[in-house]
């Protein structure tokens, strides 16, 4: 499958609508997984975030979902619920961006988990609803709001 080139390709999230999946990672007493984005994440740097990524072009959705859990935690989700759907309209370098995320729930084991991308993720962490850590991404809330709804989170 071709991935997207900086080169030649439209830049997703600026030149069109960017489409990711993401996952709440939960434990299902609670606690969810966050991951603060490393020196080399594409932005919000620092930031603690939920995993997830861009769908590339014939990929689908669930297929994108598993590989992102994969590439970034080295693990395999299951127990797939889709949440829903927010925008993400943020900034980046000065460019406006405008995101589409398809929200999900999904638990993984614990024991499995690891740093798969140690330059886009600094570190990992299980947190309830009380320790959520700082700073956090800019549309983190949208994606513990959807999980608080879903009773994932406490």
């Amino acid at each position: 499958m071709k991935t997207a080139d900086k080169t030649t390709d439209l830049r997703r999230g600026v030149d069109h609508i960017g489409i990711s999946a993401a996952a709440i990672i939960h434990d299902g007493n609670g606690k969810v997984l966050l991951m603060q984005r490393g020196p080399k994440a594409r932005d919000e740097n620092g930031r603690w975030d939920i995993v997830g990524g861009a769908i590339e072009f014939g990929e689908s959705i669930d297929d994108a979902l598993i590989r992102e859990v994969d590439e970034e935690l080295l693990a395999k989700p299951y127990d797939i619920t889709f949440l829903g759907a927010y925008d993400a309209h943020r900034e980046h370098n000065g460019d406006k961006t405008h995101w589409i995320c398809l929200l999900h729930s999904a638990r993984i084991d614990a024991d499995k988990v690891k740093i798969g991308e140690p330059t886009k993720i600094s570190q990992l962490g299980w947190f309830s609803l009380s320790d959520i850590p700082s700073p956090q991404h800019s549309m983190l809330h949208k994606a513990l709001a959807a999980a608080q709804e879903a009773g994932i989170i406490q």
